[in-house]
């Protein structure tokens, strides 16, 4: 299987389209969707819209933080990322608001288990942004006993741990393009990164490709035309602090 994983997409549409381009020239054969399809960005009806029809063709769609704040947001929006997600949430209609609400939190299928946050409580929404965070998601998809690689997004940074001759995890930082062995003797962990709004400092699309045939992770950066999801973001009044994010990768 040569798994696509995209996370984060956060209603960019024109950053989606081209990860899975990339994912199709790489031969992919299965797509996972980790969450945050929605929040953010420009185009949320649009990314929902081709969600589900991936769906529909056998891709694992999982919910993410922004996702259930879009489906159900406060009455009275306090938070930026409440405000964000009233107006996400006017811009579907009730049965999108219905088929996001739906999506699971997680998926294990063979030696994979997919979590839009941390396996040890999914709807913590928890940051695996350090060895000692990794170590409690790693630990707790141990349990299932075919799992060797615990697949999420959610910090928007691409990154993978592994556990070495230590106690304590160790952290390898990917570059882009190059194929990483990941032996299924040892359990991993990976953060795939944001297709929507990366926040490395490179406004390029991320995404990463397990292959789990040949037992390797290539993690992916993808160019495409940032300005015009800029241009859209300001036609639709997003905030500055958005833009922003958009244009410069953090």
């Amino acid at each position: 299987m040569k798994l696509a994983l995209l996370s984060d997409i956060h209603a960019n549409a024109l950053a989606m389209q081209a990860c899975l381009a990339k994912a199709r020239d790489e031969g992919a054969n299965q797509i996972a969707l980790l969450g945050d399809l929605v929040g953010y960005g420009p185009d949320p009806a649009a990314v929902v819209q081709l969600s589900r029809q991936l769906q529909a063709e056998g891709a694992w769609v999982l919910r993410g933080n922004h996702d259930t704040l879009a489906a159900d947001p406060p009455a009275e929006p306090r938070t930026h990322d409440e405000q964000g997600a009233r107006w996400t949430h006017d811009q579907l209609d009730t049965d999108q608001h219905a088929w996001l609400a739906r999506l699971p939190l997680d998926h294990e299928a063979g030696p994979c288990y997919l979590v839009h946050a941390s396996a040890d409580a999914p709807p913590r929404w928890r940051y695996v942004n350090n060895p000692v965070v990794a170590a409690d998601s790693l630990n707790a998809a141990r349990q299932r006993p075919a799992v060797r690689y615990v697949l999420g997004g959610h910090v928007h940074l691409q990154a993978l741990y592994y556990q070495g001759r230590g106690r304590s995890l160790m952290l390898h930082e990917p570059t882009p393009g190059v194929a990483i062995p990941v032996p299924g003797h040892r359990h991993w962990l990976a953060t795939i990164g944001s297709v929507g709004q990366p926040r490395d400092g490179n406004c390029a699309a991320g995404f990463a490709i397990l292959d789990t045939d040949s037992a390797q992770l290539t993690f992916h950066r993808v160019r495409y035309d940032v300005g015009a999801v800029v241009a859209q973001a300001r036609r639709r009044g997003l905030p500055a602090n958005i833009i922003r994010r958009l244009q410069e990768g953090r």
